[in-house]
């Protein structure tokens, strides 16, 4: 039976007056005007019943709850539900009265946070059946949505400042949705929100800035000037993509258009700022790992921050004159003084419109515009620009020159199974062989197929924190302080670490058991070099920030009742004051000691004797001293003066074999595990390699720096050399680049519990065992959190395991050892 909308009124009433409950005057007053319309025959004109949470209490719930459910019998179009305040409605009640509306559902426009964690989390993983989804200001923290979304063909997100991630299915239950728009959330890394995205086969729009004078999705309206002054006649060519784009009512410009290098310059203004310019987010502690309601809706954006940073105006007038070179093209540059008249350019009112504003982190990651283009094909509309042709060729270009795909420049995810029955058949073929004949595939090939197919099964990489545990007491011991860390030389399963207190640790980091626990009983403070040795791997030296030096023997160390181990012959070295660095040369014969002066010190490992003290090496303090893998004699110094220096022991270290500078006071230095390159991390991610032969500059990483001064840059090798790691104390990522191209093949953002628990690199170590295996030294945020060591592996999903986190004391300082 269909409800004609009296019929609902006098359905309203009755239910009010069954619970002897007033009517709600603005709900008879809807009814009451699409009465009017339908009476009047206007058969254009929507019919839908608008309902506004914020103005109801509970006592309201059950009359409205039961209209609703008559709703999708009768005439009337779409019910539209909105709440823009605080709100007395219980969660529940909202939920219930929204899907009660059944299919009948169009937009839903909602503030969250009047509601409580329990009302999103129904939300997402229940569903809706509406179109339109309005959550802007949420408290989303890791999008996981798992109920069903059939309907949805638009998504706010917008400033939602708690979400930071997507869930990698996230989007799977949204087969219809087009249009997407996160500006001002936290998302920031290009590698996961494409792979999430991708579940979304129905998408043509998304935004994560918008255009200043647009309020709403598609393309800016202010674009089609450049129809006017476009310098190519050719048509767009007709296609489903821009056929979808007429039927919604989106103008379709020239695809080929000269000019679209003008807009896409002008719109590369947040990809030109340097990511301290981000306008900054609200961090609110919170328990919960999905969601945080700590913090009250609140925009701000690129309005607020070009009030506070005059710079942004400098580099704006930069960009506004290489948009008129583009303009011009590289002919009419020379004679553009005389020429071109300014006149043919918009105003500059038309100039602060199209700047765009709210713009999220990722939005600050180089070549945003492009890795988003060629990782989304289906796309049409990205921050309020459409996509022209030319913008799909040029991001296939960028990509290529900058990005990885997948590891060793494989061009497509293979299936293992099929990987494992190539590698038998060339097995069995190479039996058949003549002895002179060479199988086409080298084992490393097919191991190097093996991971780039894992590792491009997944953005989402495997994070667990390294949990130690006290194999005597059988509980998890969390007192522990990482300072710095190493994996062992031979042995796959061990790592030692030192504590801020002056401990050293060493542990199965597989089982997460202690194997050997030496206390500090005041001797060491804080330990900052730690160093195997080679030839004799139960070995190892460890230097405290006080100076102490000391060799430790693993095979001659007898528990005691204080629950650490004491050494039955321990070596001390004559002591090295503010010493942050310690490294032991091939043979296993020499190491040397660096630290907050322009010296160096060499000791003899096996008489504990101090050979020499080289004075004067640098200009400033010498922060990491590395002896090359495979030359004895050969090391190398990292400096804050910015200089990064080559030595030979048998030529008496008064001059450097060579001296490379950087831009910045460089914090580490370390070889390639062949020798073949140096690698010298500075101050805010300037990474440089050099050949190691004569210093020549082999390959600069190229990653953006944030312009902070204590942006303290690491970075170590990844399988056997072939990629590089970087990781830097104010930021929260680690990039993996190729050591040979340069190109970035995956940045892994750390994570902690809780929106203000974003871990930051404090150190770091490639498994030398493990292929695309690594350990992070990581603190949190919080001055009340520790540190401790987070284990990647990037051949396993996330899915496979949880990361845990916990919190403790202080952070400690960054600018110390390698």
């Amino acid at each position: 039976m269909a409800f004609t909308c009296s019929m609902l009124e006098v359905r309203y009433l009755d239910y009010c007056k069954t619970k002897m409950i007033p009517p709600h005057k603005e709900i008879l007053g809807a009814l009451h005007k699409i009465i009017q319309v339908r009476t009047k025959k206007l058969r254009k004109e929507t019919c839908s019943l608008d309902i506004h949470l914020d103005r109801l209490k509970d006592a309201d719930f059950y009359p409205l709850h039961r209209l609703l459910m008559d709703v999708e019998a009768s005439n009337i179009d779409a019910v539209n539900i909105s709440n823009t305040s605080s709100c007395s409605l219980k969660g529940e009640y909202a939920l219930l009265l929204m899907r009660a509306a059944g299919r009948k559902l169009g937009t839903v426009d909602l503030l969250d946070w009047p509601f409580g964690k329990s009302f999103l989390r129904d939300l997402s993983h229940r569903g809706l059946t509406c179109e339109t989804l309005n959550l802007k200001y949420s408290h989303f923290r890791k999008l996981k949505v798992t109920g069903e979304f059939v309907r949805l063909r638009t998504l706010y997100l917008d400033f939602s400042t708690s979400l930071i991630s997507f869930q990698e299915e996230c989007f799977a239950c949204m087969p219809n949705l087009m249009h997407l728009s996160m500006c001002e959330t936290r998302i920031s890394n290009l590698w996961t929100t494409t792979a999430a995205l991708s579940k979304l086969p129905s998408l043509v729009e998304l935004r994560f800035q918008k255009c200043m004078c647009c309020n709403d999705t598609g393309p800016c309206p202010t674009s089609t000037f450049w129809k006017e002054v476009s310098m190519s006649s050719t048509q767009p060519s007709a296609s489903p993509s821009t056929s979808a784009l007429s039927d919604m009512g989106w103008l379709s410009t020239n695809e080929n258009m000269d000019t679209e290098g003008l807009i896409n310059n002008l719109f590369s203004l947040a990809g030109a700022t340097s990511s301290h310019d981000i306008p900054s987010t609200r961090y609110e502690s919170s328990d919960d790992s999905e969601m945080d309601f700590s913090s009250h809706p609140q925009e701000s954006g690129l309005e607020n921050l070009l009030n506070n940073e005059p710079t942004m105006f400098n580099r704006s007038t930069d960009i506004y004159n290489e948009v008129v070179e583009n303009a011009l093209g590289p002919e009419d540059e020379a004679s553009s003084s005389d020429d071109f008249s300014l006149d043919l350019l918009p105003s500059t009112n038309f100039w602060a419109r199209f700047v765009p504003v709210n713009p999220s982190p990722i939005c600050f990651e180089k070549h945003y515009r492009e890795y988003m283009i060629d990782r989304l094909p289906q796309l049409r509309v990205l921050d309020n620009l459409l996509i022209r042709n030319r913008d799909r060729e040029k991001a296939k270009l960028v990509f290529c020159q900058y990005f990885e795909y997948l590891p060793y420049k494989r061009n497509c995810v293979e299936n293992v199974v099929n990987i494992l029955q190539k590698r038998e058949v060339s097995a069995s073929r190479t039996i058949l062989q003549p002895p002179n004949m060479k199988s086409r595939r080298s084992q490393n090939s097919y191991s190097r197929s093996f991971c780039a197919s894992k590792v491009g099964s997944s953005a989402w990489p495997l994070l667990q924190k390294l949990s130690i545990w006290n194999k005597y007491s059988g509980v998890e011991t969390r007192n522990f302080r990482p300072r710095q860390f190493e994996y062992h030389p031979t042995n796959s399963s061990l790592m030692v670490f030192g504590t801020l207190d002056g401990d050293v640790v060493i542990i199965n980091h597989e089982s997460g058991e202690v194997v050997c626990y030496i206390p500090s009983l005041g001797e060491m403070n804080s330990v900052l070099g730690l160093c195997w040795l080679k030839k004799y791997p139960s070995k190892l030296i460890a230097g405290s920030d006080n100076g102490s030096l000391k060799l430790f023997d693993m095979e001659h160390m007898q528990p005691v009742r204080t629950g650490g181990y004491r050494s039955a012959q321990p070596v001390t070295f004559d002591a090295f004051d503010q010493l942050t660095s310690v490294h032991v040369n091939s043979t296993d014969e020499l190491f040397l000691a660096s630290g907050y002066s322009r010296n160096v010190a060499l000791y003899d490992i096996n008489t504990g004797i101090r050979l020499q003290m080289f004075t004067n090496m640098h200009r400033e303090h010498i922060n990491v001293v590395k002896f090359a893998n495979l030359s004895h004699p050969i090391f190398a110094t990292s400096s804050f003066d910015q200089d990064v220096k080559l030595w030979d022991l048998r030529q008496k270290p008064v001059r450097p074999c060579y001296t490379v500078s950087s831009s910045r006071g460089n914090v580490m230095v370390c070889f390639s595990p062949n020798d073949q390159y140096l690698l010298a991390s500075a101050v805010d991610n300037e990474v440089n390699q050099y050949l190691t032969v004569d210093g020549r500059p082999q390959m600069n990483f190229d990653i953006p720096s944030t312009g902070s001064s204590q942006n303290y840059t690491r970075s170590y090798y990844l399988n056997g050399g072939d990629y590089i790691i970087s990781g830097s104390c104010d930021e929260h990522v680690v990039r993996v680049c190729c050591s040979q191209t340069g190109r970035r093949l995956r940045d892994i953002a750390l994570e902690g519990k809780g929106s203000r628990s974003s871990m930051f690199v404090q150190s770091l170590r490639g498994d030398p065992f493990r292929e695309f295996n690594m350990s992070i030294l990581a603190t949190y945020m919080r001055p009340s959190s520790k540190s401790e060591i987070v284990k990647i592996n990037m051949l396993a999903s996330s899915d496979s395991g949880r990361e845990s986190t916990t919190q403790g004391p202080s952070r400690p300082s960054f600018s110390e050892g390698g």
